[in-house]
């Protein structure tokens, strides 16, 4: 079972790199299109995947699950909720506004997508840049987009996989239905994750470490299904995760784990003072640490997929058709992997650092 499963994924995996071949990459700013003018071919080909790939690692304000070459989409919109200091709040649907096209009117302004950012515009669709040739006119966007709505079904079905769980021991102790699959990765995450790393004090922090474990690897494996849901490799996402994780280390922790940040015990006074600054700055780097692993290896992971989907179509002969795919699927069979440890990875290391802030000290007995 478990095999059809991981082939059905690669071939779903195929299915949505085909597709987003022939999808027009209309997020380019005109600049970057004169700079393709006298380019051959291929030339151009290789510019036309490097955006795709760039685009392909932004979340979006609609779900399009393909577009065809006929240029039809399939898919839906989504809510479009900003601000603009100038006109108040907007509301609206994904659909009316357009990467690059006309701008929409909205309360007398004019706003487009850029890059997948809004933009308030001209009549005329112009758009102001700095000297640095960033954006001027930013609106502050608290849209439904396509990772947020993968973040909210995720929220959703955790709660209803563990409310059956919860429900299923109420009946008996023998887990039933959906609790026959949880139970054993719970009884890791308890056995294997938070006990040796925790210690006794493990029972406290096993909602969180779950929650953290779950929430992870089903973002993780719906980016790799088709639709190109890329939300563990959002950093804004990591981050938020890190910042968590950091906020419960910091105010779960006892005294013994300030005394080592703040004046390490059995040390000489002179090597107190100089790892007081370099124990301090290790509470900030472990969280940095967090949301960058986990930021890095999903994003990556998409990188290469869709490179090597990129060059099938760039060196366009029957090596390059045989062997490109090959080599995608293989990766793509690694990033399933990928996904699973990146979870693991996260929610031990969350669990070190519970253990490192709760950690019982006994210096006497140690001397």
């Amino acid at each position: 079972m478990l095999k059809r499963l991981v082939l059905l994924i690669g071939f779903l995996s195929f299915f949505t790199s085909y597709n987003a071949q022939h999808e027009v990459v209309s997020s380019k700013e005109t600049k970057e299109a004169v700079a393709t003018e006298g380019l051959s071919e291929q030339e151009q080909i290789k510019e036309e995947n490097q955006e795709y790939i760039k685009h392909h690692l932004l979340d979006s304000h609609s779900f399009n699950i393909l577009k065809t070459k006929d240029g039809h989409h399939w898919g839906f919109p989504l809510p479009v909720i900003f601000y603009d200091e100038a006109n108040g709040v907007h509301t609206m649907m994904s659909s009316d506004l357009h990467e690059g096209g006309h701008p929409k009117e909205s309360k007398g302004a004019y706003y487009t997508l850029v890059h997948e950012k809004i933009v308030k515009t001209n009549e005329a669709g112009e758009i102001a840049y700095d000297k640095d040739g960033h954006v001027t006119n930013k609106v502050l966007d608290f849209s439904i987009t396509k990772g947020v709505l993968m973040i909210i079904i995720t929220a959703l079905l955790m709660l209803w996989m563990f409310g059956s769980m919860a429900r299923s021991y109420k009946k008996s102790s023998v887990p039933t239905g959906i609790a026959k699959y949880l139970e054993p990765v719970v009884l890791f995450v308890r056995d294997d994750i938070a006990i040796p790393n925790i210690g006794p004090k493990y029972k406290k922090y096993m909602s969180y470490l779950l929650t953290v474990f779950f929430f992870i690897l089903f973002l993780n494996i719906f980016g790799l299904m088709p639709f190109g849901i890329n939300v563990t490799g959002n950093i804004a996402i990591t981050v938020s995760l890190a910042l968590v994780t950091f906020v419960i280390t910091q105010f779960s922790a006892n005294g013994n784990y300030w005394k080592h940040i703040f004046w390490m015990p059995g040390v000489p006074v002179l090597m107190k003072i100089v790892m007081m600054p370099i124990e301090i700055l290790g509470v900030f780097i472990k969280p940095f640490a967090l949301l960058i692993r986990l930021f890095a290896n999903m994003s990556a992971g998409h990188i290469v997929v869709m490179s090597l989907i990129a060059l099938i179509y760039y060196f366009q002969n029957i090596i390059a058709g045989v062997a490109f795919p090959f080599l995608t699927f293989v990766i793509y069979l690694l990033e399933v992997l990928v996904a699973f440890l990146q979870a693991y990875i996260f929610t031990m290391l969350t669990a070190v650092y519970f253990g490192m802030a709760n950690e019982e000290h006994k210096h006497e007995e140690a001397h």
